[in-house]
């Protein structure tokens, strides 16, 4: 496989850019683990998410939000003493308060897929140039949905977290037009063509 340069690096990375990273996302727990996994990784890097995986899990209930959503305290001491967890009690905090916010959300939209998905209409979205390697770090789509979950009383994510969930999940196609995962996802999912500049993000560029 043409593995898009950031992926290469060890064999965790590899799988999860070939098996995830891009495919279209309808499960509302793997939605939840991606976007979670973002707001932990916010001042750190991807890798050290990837690599810390299998502790996210362990001390998030797999991330089932619903049992997140009754943590409480003893929780957070508990997270907190895992060995190898990353040890900020305002992530570990934002997570439990997220899955809260997570299910009302639910309660709402029926899950969080029909939310997030319904801002692309349902499709993929294919930037002009992104494909050649002209990606932001953000951009106007993800800066109303970061906006609109603020509103909704979310924490952690802002426009640059939720572009790089968008980027996962499947709603942006970023991966480059040389790899072949690029292909098999116009090839198999819906797609929509949109002009760069037209998702433009005054902030970024």
């Amino acid at each position: 496989m043409a593995y898009c340069d950031w992926a290469g690096c060890n064999g965790k990375m590899q799988r999860y850019h070939d098996e995830e990273w891009g495919i279209p996302l309808h499960d509302d727990i793997k939605q939840f683990e991606f976007l979670m996994m973002e707001a932990m990784q916010c001042g750190l890097n991807w890798n050290m998410m990837i690599q810390k995986r299998e502790i996210f899990h362990e001390c998030f209930a797999d991330f089932d939000f619903d049992k997140i959503a009754a943590f409480d305290e003893k929780d957070v001491q508990r997270i907190m003493e895992a060995p190898g967890m990353i040890r900020s009690p305002m992530k570990i905090r934002a997570v439990i308060h997220n899955a809260r916010c997570f299910q009302k959300l639910r309660e709402e939209w029926g899950s969080f897929s029909n939310y997030i998905w319904h801002w692309s209409d349902g499709k993929t979205i294919l930037y002009d140039h992104h494909a050649e390697g002209m990606i932001p770090a953000s951009n106007g789509l993800s800066v109303k949905i970061s906006r609109d979950l603020k509103k909704r009383g979310f924490k952690y994510l802002g426009p640059v977290t939720i572009y790089s969930h968008l980027q996962a999940c499947g709603i942006i196609n970023d991966h480059d037009k040389n790899c072949k995962r690029y292909s098999y996802i116009n090839e198999n999912f819906p797609t929509v063509r949109k002009k760069r500049l037209l998702e433009k993000d005054a902030r970024q560029f």
